[in-house]
């Protein structure tokens, strides 16, 4: 059991359309991975193709030297007519000289003895010739005979392959096919979602942090994994952070100012390959809503991105490198750089850019002494020369997301002590009450009736025929996967209505006995897999992530890409 304690942040939020663009770049991320793994089976299906051209081109080779091997027979059996003709009549005679012939007789016939031993030599010489032109024509035969055989046995076993390449041919020409109807439903998926389900998923997907200054964040019991919902079994899923996980981690940067490491180690952590340096800051920048304020003794001292209190809890460091952070950050926003060190555009006081408060600014305090100590300090790639847009968010979940710009790039890295594989046992952010967090409410802090992130067994069995209806339904009931709870309106299926469409597509669930995530070196989880009535069952984690957040009551959501699975 995982338990985390916190006390206070501040975020720089993501847009809730942005986080609706990354949903859709997962689906497009599993097409263009079936559209890459379909490129191989079409090239050995080419492959196929040219080995049973090959195959059949040596038939026919064989075929047409066994059809020239017959003509050189016959042409030799017709010039051997003469031969045959003469062989017979030798055999004939000899067959009847065999019954008569007698040495004796032919030497007592004879007026000479020499010329009875030359009849008998002749006569015998005209024997081995027969049979020498016997011996020839039989080997002809005999030779013919094994030519044909051995051109039927190589036609019988190259038709063999070829009977084996047209199964092999078929069986990928068949998975292309598969492969090709897969891809044209994840297209078809990309642009299917209703327009409310879009704005289900961007609102439930979004976060719901606030730049919240020096005002501590208490965190909610219920979203804890040690809280009891009263029932059991009971099912909730937990995001590993929330907001973009680009940057610097708030958090993380705390943990490791607690850890004993300076703000100039905790800024080359984040942002990788990169070096401080001390500028002269502009006098004075134009922010929305407020007009033109001094640089460094408003602005800056305004930004209420990080509590003050940390600076009295070993986090001091972190609240320096907050300040070059922000400072940076605000620079390069408004069109500042190294070799123009000019602003050139005005920036937002909000979570849209980075939060200003003038209250902030009033209240003076550990802030101020870091933005007076850090005065000037930038953050300038070494690779680009130039400040560039440092990023930071309040929770990463553990896991740093790399990024580019203005020609820097940041590295990706699990933010933690462990190892990767159970990282969460030496994450420098797991003081954050949103490291391990199921969320039930909105921003505004509604949720939709309920008053905990848990779900009933019915409940979280309805998630799994809502996946089943979602893929294997038609679009009337894909568009009624929506939220139960009355919060969003339109006309979702009840829960026995869900269960009796997917019974009706023959794959219906009504209990789930246990889960579990996996994740990859990535940061993602990369599939939960759940044993239930019908055995076990693999889902990729952003399909589940997508139905959950279409189906799962209220306000109740996944907000990270990072996530679990917990049961009760």
């Amino acid at each position: 059991m995982i338990v985390f304690f916190a006390a206070t942040i501040s975020v720089l939020a993501i847009d809730p359309v942005d986080e609706l663009q990354q949903q859709m770049n997962e689906v497009q991320h599993l097409l263009d991975l079936s559209v890459n793994a379909t490129k191989p089976l079409e090239s050995e299906v080419a492959k196929l193709s040219q080995r049973l051209q090959n195959a059949q081109a040596t038939i026919q080779n064989l075929k047409n030297q066994q059809e020239q091997k017959q003509k050189e027979i016959q042409q030799k059996e017709l010039d051997m007519a003469d031969q045959y003709e003469i062989f017979a009549s030798r055999v004939d005679e000899q067959y009847r000289q065999g019954r008569t012939f007698s040495p004796l007789v032919t030497l007592l016939s004879s007026w000479h003895a020499s010329q009875g031993q030359k009849a008998w030599k002749y006569t015998l010489l005209l024997a081995e010739r027969d049979r020498k032109i016997l011996d020839d024509i039989s080997g002809n035969i005999l030779e013919l005979q094994q030519a044909k055989v051995a051109a039927a046995a190589q036609e019988i076993k190259l038709k063999g392959l070829q009977e084996q390449l047209n199964t092999q041919k078929a069986f990928f020409e068949k998975e292309i096919e598969g492969a090709k109807a897969y891809q044209a439903t994840l297209e078809t998926k990309i642009a299917e979602l209703s327009a409310r389900q879009k704005e289900i998923i961007a609102s439930k997907t979004g976060t719901a942090q606030t730049s919240v200054g020096d005002v501590p964040l208490v965190g909610d019991p219920a979203s804890r994994i040690d809280y009891n919902p009263g029932f059991s079994p009971a099912f909730a899923v937990f995001s590993f952070g929330a907001p973009h996980f680009k940057g610097m981690s708030q958090y993380g940067a705390y943990g490791r100012a607690k850890a004993g490491q300076n703000y100039e180690a905790i800024l080359k952590t984040y942002y990788g390959d990169v070096k401080i340096e001390k500028v002269d800051s502009p006098g004075s920048i134009s922010v929305d809503g407020v007009g033109s304020i001094p640089f460094e003794d408003q602005y800056l001292k305004g930004i209420a991105e990080m509590p003050a209190s940390w600076a009295d809890d070993g986090g001091y460091e972190a609240l320096k490198a907050q300040a070059i952070a922000a400072r940076t950050y605000a620079l390069a926003y408004t069109g500042w750089s190294m070799s123009d060190r000019n602003i050139k555009k005005s920036i937002c006081a909000t979570e849209g850019c980075q939060v200003y408060r003038s209250s902030k600014f009033q209240a003076g305090g550990r802030w101020h002494d870091a933005v007076n100590d850090t005065k000037g300090m930038v953050l300038v790639g070494n690779g680009s020369g130039n400040v560039f847009s440092t990023m930071y968010a309040s929770t990463s979940g553990g896991h740093q997301l790399g990024y580019s710009s203005l020609g820097h790039s940041t590295p990706s890295f699990w933010d933690t002590t462990s190892d990767w594989s159970k990282w969460a046992e030496g994450a420098y952010e797991k003081a954050s009450p949103w490291f391990f967090k199921a969320w039930y409410a909105d921003r505004g802090g509604d949720s939709c009736g309920r008053n905990n992130p848990w779900l009933s067994q019915s409940e979280f069995a309805d998630i799994l025929n809502s996946w089943v209806v979602r893929r294997k339904g038609s679009g009337d009931d894909a568009s009624r996967i929506t939220p139960l709870g009355g919060c969003w309106g339109g006309n979702p299926y009840s829960l026995d209505e869900m269960r009796s469409k997917a019974a009706g597509l023959g794959e219906e669930y009504s209990s789930i006995s246990s889960v579990r995530t996996e994740h990859g070196s990535n940061g993602y989880t990369s599939k939960v897999v759940l044993q239930t009535n019908r055995g076990e069952v693999s889902i990729s984690a952003s399909e589940f992530k997508e139905i959950f957040n279409l189906r799962a009551p209220g306000r109740i959501a996944i907000k990270s890409k990072l996530f679990s699975v917990e049961k009760k």
